[in-house]
């Protein structure tokens, strides 16, 4: 039952899609309206088959069905519930399905948001490439990757059960379907962003319309990230959460071009420049979710987060290529309607930094990019392996990110066009102390090393400055009558909460990396051993058991507290043993101890490994600091009252929001929004009267 109601899911998700795009195709092509219409209600099927073999994928997971293959490889009977249910997504087949529900999600989401735009042709090429889109997926679910496959002969009276590393930890509920859904959403902009070059409407309509889909999915695909590094902190026993792993730079790879767009995506909207650059950027992001795709799931990378050999692999990479040519073909197509009215005006400018932002960010995702794929051109084409790690990584990012540092600190004191000097230098007289005062501290508190003191002068910079930039916000927001809050939301205070979860992360992670102290300890029962000036006592081994899994665990206690309880675990009979740590964690420093070697005796010494990282739950707070600033950024911000806007009307964007009036693209501000978060009493820049270009 489970299977056929499985298939019948894909196959109405697939018909429904495929149907969706032959009659959005034929009233684009004949300009029916009522086919328009007609072609919403093919988002709606999609959903339902998705839902229907989700369904009946769980189903069988829960009631362990080993009459499907899928089950019976990742599922057991002593499976715990939870573990039971993420088990859809820890294989390969399961891991389409789950992709086809998201996009099934996000393309019914697109249906309901513009339903009364159905007419709009870019709305139905949006649509139509949305259900290409799913085509392919449903299609891959209805052949290849199939989840609802019956086992060969009799069906097994119990299965294999889900790899030890998927159900060690309640993360794997939370990190892949958050990471499914920022890859998958980057699906909305990139289908507008296609519909644009088609239709010809290349004007900032589709990115205004896109603008919050694009941020919700950056936000959970910075989200899925961050846990998916807690993830691997808290399971893989090594005592670190980034090795850059091929399967963690596919993830990577579009958050980075995601992340460029974002920022350049505004001076696009506030003086029509960047346009051939921004589409790029969309198609670059969606292509990149999609080589992702093919290397966690073609077999072509070694990884512990890589799925095992399949069949799809040559499907996704000619996916990948008909995304990358289709795009950039339809650039050139538009080329000449693309070119921008102007360009920038001076280089110490806000666009002057945007622009700098984002070839940094370029920079970055060449040198991941390169450093990802290198090894396997090099052995497709030489036939000898070779290996790219971390050193390369670290020793090409570092002055990237630490560049990109600077631009959050000076960025955000700059104006449009032009920036006169001394104003510039007074905004940040104040950050430049902290910084510099940051760095002394370091000093005084006995840090060395060049680059780590340089983050951490960076950082207090940029983190005062974006304070800054909060503070005048607020202090505006109650001026004008307002809650102190409304000065944190919209897309520019939001943005500045976001740089102060990014430098919180940065802050940690070169404290982490540069100040890790391991050793290996040998303890007899009762002794203590120090370890960076943490006390390590072994009290004891103990044994712990549950239907699932089968424990020795070590009884260890860090500075007389505990006692923390690393592990080695089995997980069902016949599979591997794997280490389970354990951590202290607290908000100077984690202490993390695994489990070596166990003693041939009772009473003898167990081995342990002891890992001492200062500032590592900061790079938790931040990731939240971070999701909180993608949240307040997406929530309307405070527009100016009437008498302090333009003169020329506003118009309707898709969604409905209010846009720019034409009089904006003479240097006229017309919105809150598109103006820095704050400004200073008496600044020139405070005046809507005032045009751009006479603002400093």
């Amino acid at each position: 039952m489970n299977a056929a109601l499985g298939h019948s899911g894909v196959l109405l998700g697939l018909v429904s899609s495929v149907v969706g795009m032959a009659v959005l195709g034929t009233g684009l092509a004949r300009r029916r309206p009522s086919l328009l219409r007609a072609g919403r209600v093919y988002g709606l099927l999609v959903l339902a088959g998705a839902v229907v073999a989700t369904v009946a994928m769980e189903r069988a997971l829960v009631t362990h069905d080993f009459s499907l293959a899928y089950v019976a490889e990742n599922n057991s009977r002593a499976t715990p519930l939870l573990y039971s249910i993420t088990g859809m997504w820890s294989a390969l087949a399961g891991s389409i399905l789950l992709w086809g529900l998201v996009l099934a999600g996000y393309l019914t989401a697109v249906v309901v948001r513009f339903r009364r735009r159905a007419e709009d042709p870019l709305v139905g090429w949006a649509l139509l490439v949305g259900y290409g889109v799913a085509a392919f997926f449903f299609g891959l679910m209805a052949g290849p990757s199939d989840p609802f496959q019956h086992v060969a002969g009799v069906a097994p009276a119990n299965g294999l059960g889900p790899n030890v590393l998927l159900q060690d930890n309640p993360l794997v509920a939370f990190h892949p379907p958050l990471q499914y859904l920022g890859f998958v959403g980057f699906t909305v902009p990139f289908c507008f962003a296609v519909a644009s070059l088609v239709t010809g409407r290349l004007d900032e309509d589709w990115q205004l319309a896109t603008r919050r889909w694009t941020l919700a999915a950056w936000a959970f695909l910075s989200i899925g990230i961050l846990l998916g590094a807690w993830w691997s902190y808290q399971v893989l026993g090594w005592g670190g959460f980034w090795a850059w792993d091929p399967v963690e730079n596919a993830a990577f790879l579009p958050w980075l071009c995601a992340t460029a767009y974002l920022h350049s995506a505004l001076v696009q909207q506030r003086r029509g420049l960047l346009r051939v650059w921004n589409l790029a950027l969309v198609v670059a992001t969606f292509s990149l979710t999609v080589l992702g795709t093919f290397l966690t799931r073609s077999g072509v990378v070694e990884s512990v987060h890589a799925f095992s050999q399949s069949d799809i692999g040559p499907l996704l990479l000619g996916f990948f290529a008909v995304v990358v040519v289709g795009g950039v073909g339809l650039i050139a197509w538009r080329g000449d309607r693309l070119r921008s009215p102007g360009g920038i005006d001076a280089p110490v400018s806000r666009e002057g930094a945007f622009l700098v932002n984002n070839l940094l960010f370029a920079a970055f995702a060449f040198v991941v990019l390169l450093g990802t794929v290198f090894p396997l051109l090099y052995e497709a084409f030489a036939g000898q392996q070779v290996t790219v790690g971390a050193p390369y990584f670290d020793a090409m990012t570092l002055p990237i990110g630490l560049a990109l540092l600077l631009l959050m600190a000076v960025g955000p004191a700059l104006s449009w066009r032009s920036s006169d000097l001394g104003t510039l230098a007074r905004r940040l007289v104040v950050p430049g102390w902290v910084g510099t005062l940051a760095v002394v501290g370091a000093v005084l508190a006995g840090v060395r090393g060049l680059g780590v003191l340089v983050a951490y002068g960076l950082a207090g910079f940029a983190a005062s400055a974006n304070l800054r930039q909060l503070g005048l916000a607020v202090r505006a927001a109650r001026r004008h009558g307002a809650r102190w809050w409304h000065g944190l939301v919209g897309r520019a205070n939001g943005g500045m909460v976001v740089h102060l979860g990014v430098v919180v992360i940065a802050v940690a992670l070169a404290s982490a990396v540069t100040f890790a102290h391991r050793a290996d300890v040998s303890l007899a029962p009762g002794a203590s051993a120090t370890v960076d000036g943490q006390r390590i006592t072994f009290v004891s081994l103990a044994t712990s058991r549950t239907p699932a899994r089968a424990a020795t665990e070590a009884l260890v206690l860090v500075n007389g507290s505990g006692p923390l309880r690393p592990a080695v675990s089995q997980f069902g009979a016949g599979t591997e043993p794997v280490g389970t740590p354990a951590i202290a964690s607290g908000p100077l420093r984690d202490v993390y101890v695994t489990i070596d070697s166990l003693p041939a005796r009772a009473g003898g010494r167990v081995g342990l490994g002891v890992t001492v990282q200062p500032l590592v739950a900061w790079l938790w707070v931040g990731g939240l600091v971070l999701a909180a600033g993608a949240v307040l950024a997406m929530v309307p911000g405070r527009r100016r009252r009437p008498t302090e806007a333009a003169s020329a009307p506003p118009r309707l964007t898709l969604d409905g929001a209010r846009r720019r009036s034409p009089a904006h693209a003479a240097g006229v501000a017309t919105a809150a929004e598109d103006e820095p978060a704050a400004k200073e009493p008496g600044d020139p820049a405070a005046r809507p009267d005032v045009p751009v270009a006479a603002r400093p």
